[in-house]
């Protein structure tokens, strides 16, 4: 991509991004940005209306009666994003591919952890970890995000988010709060996932386009695997195909959730298509956590 028009897309996405992020967090939502970055400080005896999530199960054993955790808050938080950039983000039947809802996405929360003064960094994964950017903070560290997000180009084209979570067990030390952006075209990660999960505040940001839920009527039809180039030729006229493709469709979705669910993670559904301002879905989700 030529120098120019890059630095006119960084502007464009970093411009619309930072207007989201104002939107995003105002009022109490920033309240969201606690929980996991706390640092132990004492216990005392449950009261009415605690999270019943900080209840010390050792000391509430040996008296009898309920005590909880109670926390300070540390100033400076982690914020991570991981980005799938494998192959099968870059599909869309609207307007735009996945990926360039994944970039907006990205941009939007790295403005809204700077602005609430933490460091955020960056992990692009395929079946490797294409590129690491160690949280920092500021808007130079913001711009150097939105730069990779819109100019990058995988070396590898497959998923493997298991790869991508252990290197985030592994690398990142700190407890952090972690946004993984995915299609999750993947379902070999729950023993990796739990681990984050106990270790990390994550959320999944699971991206789908609308055609993925249903097929459409539109007779024969040569479908290409982007990560593996296989071709298939569907026949989606026929009822009981297309009958098949959404139960095989309906039992993929259980099963993530139910990685999600066992490994205490938070899943957000962005659908292309239905879901592009995702602003809302965002802000619901940071107020009910906030809460």
């Amino acid at each position: 991509m030529e120098v120019n028009e890059l630095l006119r897309k960084v502007r464009k996405v970093e411009l619309k991004s930072r207007d989201m992020s104002r939107l995003l967090f105002s009022g109490d939502t920033l309240s969201f940005f606690k929980g996991r970055g706390m640092s132990f400080a004492e216990v005392r005896e449950y009261q009415y209306s605690d999270d019943v999530r900080f209840i010390d199960w050792n000391v509430t054993a040996r008296t009898g009666v309920p005590f909880v955790k109670v926390y300070e808050e540390e100033r400076e938080l982690n914020v991570i994003i991981m980005v799938d950039v494998s192959k099968s983000s870059f599909f869309g039947t609207g307007t735009r591919l996945k990926s360039e809802l994944i970039t907006e996405m990205s941009a939007v929360l790295a403005f809204s952890a700077v602005q609430n003064n933490d460091r955020v960094g960056l992990i692009l994964f395929s079946d490797k970890i294409e590129l690491y950017i160690p949280p920092s903070k500021g808007r130079n560290q913001i711009l150097r995000i939105i730069r990779e997000m819109v100019n990058f180009r995988p070396e590898n084209k497959n998923t493997d988010i298991r790869k991508a979570l252990r290197f985030l067990n592994t690398v990142i030390k700190k407890n952090s709060i972690c946004f993984m952006l995915s299609d999750f075209q993947d379902d070999l990660f729950g023993a990796q996932m739990r681990i984050a999960g106990r270790k990390h505040d994550l959320i999944a940001i699971h991206i789908e386009d609308k055609a993925e839920h249903q097929l459409p009527d539109v007779g024969m039809l040569i479908a290409v695997d982007p990560e593996t180039n296989e071709e298939f030729v569907l026949d989606t006229s026929d009822p009981a195909f297309r009958t098949a493709y959404q139960k095989q469709f309906e039992a993929r979705k259980k099963k993530l959730q139910k990685i999600f669910g066992e490994s205490k993670v938070d899943q957000i559904e962005i659908t292309m298509g239905e879901d592009e301002n995702f602003v809302r879905k965002l802000l619901y989700f940071f107020k009910s956590r906030a809460r």
